[in-house]
């Protein structure tokens, strides 16, 4: 059997396809819609490799990460040891290791590579065409030397050119243009075919300086193994499968046009800028990754893990009480978040909620509930609300809020927010005690049950 490096794509879809979650797909598959049909069919149900793509020789891969389950692998946690894990490795991260030589990623070189020989997928149909989507891209200050991970759509113009999207206030813009002040272009390098630690890593907010290759590294419980690019002067991880090196001119802009949002609608942002390539390095045989865009579960959960462990890192100083923090897939990964409390005191929710809305300015609709109700379970978030909240006490509106030019209802830059305090009140009734039967018993059987399930597979691994 292969054995592969513990740091690439390879050995996630190794260790999915030995679970039987991988898909194959060996039919003929047109990289223009076809591929986005597949994904968008097939979410939720594990990786899909497809191995004939039309007009190319190079394999797609995508939906990597579609749930907590499957990023909890990647990890080698248990699900609900997935937020413990990713805010402790913001807290303790690990600078990454240089190897020597060349590495995997640069078994090829191409200069002045022509995009159009990747296999680009054009997922939707309004969009003005392909877009590269799990580019995670390198860049570093110059003046700092500290570097910086993040993840941004490019679409292909012809050649080694692509418009690059990216906010304003995303901290590769304010490189680009703290590196136009001095006379300069930002060199960047986008790395594709990453393991899920590198794309998780390269989703969180982390401050201007705080380079996302060491919390990679701290999730991958060993220093992010990294090289230095062809062309660029920036440490790319070692074992992904394709770079594109190049640099970001924000004194280049070009039209985009409608582009599909996490909301699941187009968006219109105008101008961006622009990347010009001079080199592509990739393995031999390299396979390309996509990230399913729009309101997809990959998406969804790049956005929503990282946003809800950043939370929780950002609530506990102030809320020691926090217990966890959700991001859910019904607000897109972005809008909605849920607050679990432990033994919070009285005006402990409201504070929650203004904390919540101070730290990201998506999330839109905070609920906070207590300790015993799990915030990334939607039905006992709702019988929360359902048995917990009175609408004239518990119900907090807040209008003319600032908004994120992402949100799908802004107005003049701005939308109102939500809080619901689903917490329990001794001012409601006295007693709150669940309707159960004895912990002790329900102990006793759930341990029955489990033996239960390993005699079964113990006789369906003999009958095979």
């Amino acid at each position: 059997m292969t054995t592969h490096h513990p740091q690439s794509m390879r050995a996630y879809l190794a260790m999915a396809e030995e679970a039987g979650g991988l898909t194959r797909i060996a039919e003929r598959v047109d990289p223009v819609h076809e591929i986005a049909a597949w994904l968008s069919l097939l979410d939720g149900r594990g990786p899909v490799v497809f191995e004939n793509v039309a007009g190319h020789a190079m394999a797609v891969t995508g939906n990597h990460l579609t749930t907590r389950a499957q990023a909890a692998r990647a990890l080698s946690v248990e699900t609900d040891r997935l937020q413990a894990r990713l805010v402790d490795s913001v807290q303790s991260p690990l600078a990454p290791r240089v190897v020597a030589g060349d590495a995997p990623c640069q078994e090829v070189v191409v200069p002045d590579p022509d995009l159009a020989a990747l296999p680009v997928p054009t997922f939707f149909e309004h969009e003005t065409g392909p877009y590269i989507t799990a580019g995670a891209i390198v860049a570093k200050d110059t003046v700092t030397g500290r570097g910086n991970l993040s993840i941004a759509r490019l679409k292909p113009l012809g050649g080694n050119r692509a418009f690059i999207g990216i906010a304003p206030n995303h901290h590769l813009a304010v490189l680009a243009r703290a590196a136009q002040g001095r006379g300069e272009r930002l060199e960047i390098a986008v790395t594709l075919g990453n393991h899920p630690a590198v794309m998780l890593a390269a989703c969180f907010y982390l401050g201007l300086g705080d380079d996302e290759r060491e919390v990679a590294g701290a999730l991958c419980g060993e220093p992010l193994e990294v090289v230095t690019g062809k062309s660029v002067d920036l440490a790319v991880p070692a074992h992904c499968e394709i770079v594109l090196e190049g640099v970001l001119d924000p004194g280049e802009t070009v039209e985009e046009g409608p582009v599909s949002e996490f909301h699941g609608m187009y968006e219109r942002y105008g101008d961006g800028y622009v990347v010009t390539f001079s080199h592509m390095t990739r393995r031999e045989d390299a396979v390309f990754q996509c990230v399913l865009p729009g309101y997809a579960g990959e998406h969804i959960l790049l956005g929503a893990e990282a946003i809800a462990a950043g939370l929780k890192r950002s609530l506990q100083r102030a809320l020691p009480s926090v217990r966890e923090v959700a991001v859910t897939a019904g607000g897109a990964g972005r809008l909605h978040a849920v607050v679990s409390l432990d033994g919070a005191r009285e005006g402990a929710a409201r504070r929650a909620m203004f904390a919540v809305w101070a730290a990201v300015s998506l999330v839109k609709q905070v609920t906070v509930v207590e300790g015993d109700v799990d915030p990334w379970d939607p039905v006992a978030v709702e019988h929360a609300v359902a048995t917990r909240m009175r609408p004239e006490r518990d119900l907090i509106v807040v209008p003319g809020v600032q908004a994120d030019r992402a949100e799908p209802l802004e107005k003049d830059g701005v939308v109102g927010k939500l809080g619901i305090d689903a917490t329990t009140s001794a001012a409601d009734r006295p007693d709150w005690t669940p309707a159960r039967p004895p912990d002790a018993v329900l102990a006793k059987v759930r341990e029955r049950i489990a033996r239960r399930r390993q005699g079964r597979r113990a006789e369906s691994s003999t009958d095979s």
